[in-house]
């Protein structure tokens, strides 16, 4: 039974979550260079079994897509060249960068911390991971 893995992709930094073996909890991995996401994915994915990746698809509020999907569309496209065997799933991210800098603040930590972006990708990520893993419990 694999993991399941969600990408909150940017052009800069990229948030990384993975799910428990049993795909209850999403749990905040790590956040890297984007430049370096295909090697630090080779790495992990040779390490790790990761069923499918989640990977989210920022939308506007008229369910449009937005900017950055003009970015995320090609790298959806690579991912899916190079890991044929994963499924790779695309998830609606509206509102995560938002929930998860009110979830920072809610854990108490101080101001400088709270202004970590790498910290909120990751978050962000956990966030995304978590609701679709919640969806598909809906869907059964």
């Amino acid at each position: 039974m694999g993991r399941l893995l969600a990408i909150d992709y940017g052009t800069k930094r990229t948030g990384i979550a993975v799910s428990d073996p049993l795909k209850i909890i999403a749990n905040g991995l790590t956040t890297v260079p984007t430049h370096t996401l295909f090697d630090f994915l080779k790495t992990y994915l040779a390490k790790e079994n990761v069923e499918c990746i989640v990977v989210g698809m920022p939308k506007q509020m008229n369910n449009e897509d937005s900017e950055s999907m003009k970015h995320i569309r090609p790298f959806v496209k690579k991912l899916k060249a190079l890991y044929p065997d994963i499924t790779i799933e695309q998830y609606d991210e509206r509102f995560t960068s938002v929930i998860a800098q009110q979830a920072i603040i809610d854990s108490g930590l101080k101001k400088k911390d709270r202004q970590n972006k790498a910290l909120v990708d990751e978050v962000s990520a956990t966030i995304i991971l978590q609701s679709y893993m919640e969806s598909l419990r809906f869907k059964l």
